[in-house]
């Protein structure tokens, strides 16, 4: 099967968003979500920065992530440092000692994604799709480290493995440590970045990928601003 260049790929797939629907908040009376997991071997949370920390677990976030693998992707551990070892594969989550760790609200059905047409592209190409969920919750101080495990997430993948955190302190950041086990071969991603509105953000391997997405929970603006 003929693969378009991924560079063209994400491209064409940033023309594809369009902005959600305005989602409304959670009910007053909603359980309260499990604590995220930690990556181990993060900071304390003790040097969060004054801006924006209080308004952490007031405000809350839509995540979607697509995570997918190149089958002619180089084998091998890519050299991302100490996120194996921040790895979970289950669901038990501590908050590490975080002043402030964000919760989840809950996990979005398939309706509200926003990259469904960038799974179409992809598996069009030849790309194959190891998950794809989105949720949203409340972002965790700055340099906690502390997420939510793609278990937790209701993300069932053989071999796909990881956790995925948001934090807030003056900017809005999402990190990842993400393993992927097959193929014969072993794939890491373990990288943390600035992220703005409705913008696609492509965390890259070169046998894995992630195509992310973090938009505002409630209200809607027109897709790139």
């Amino acid at each position: 099967m003929l693969k378009l260049p991924l560079a063209t790929l994400l491209t064409l797939a940033s023309f594809a968003i369009t902005p959600p629907q305005a989602f409304g908040a959670p009910a007053a009376n909603a359980p309260a979500a499990s604590r995220p997991a930690t990556v181990p071997g993060a900071p304390a949370a003790a040097g969060a920065a004054a801006t924006g920390t209080s308004a952490a677990n007031q405000s809350t976030y839509n995540v979607e992530i697509l995570v997918f693998r190149n089958g002619s992707g180089g084998g091998g551990d890519d050299a991302a440092g100490s996120g194996a070892r921040a790895l979970q594969g289950g669901g038990d989550e501590t908050s590490g000692g975080a002043a402030q760790v964000g919760h989840l609200v809950g996990v979005l059905p398939a309706a509200q994604f926003q990259l469904s047409a960038d799974q179409s592209r992809l598996q069009a190409a030849g790309y194959s799709i190891l998950a794809h969920v989105a949720w949203s919750q409340s972002a965790s101080s700055w340099g906690s480290r502390a997420g939510f495990t793609l278990a937790r997430l209701g993300v069932q993948s053989p071999g796909l493995s990881g956790i995925v955190y948001l934090e807030r302190g003056a900017y809005l950041h999402l990190g990842m440590s993400v393993r992927y086990n097959g193929g014969g071969g072993s794939y890491e991603i373990a990288e943390m970045r600035r992220v703005k509105f409705y913008e696609q953000h492509y965390f890259d391997h070169p046998g894995l990928g992630v195509i992310a997405l973090v938009t505002p929970n409630q209200g809607a603006r027109p897709a790139g601003r």
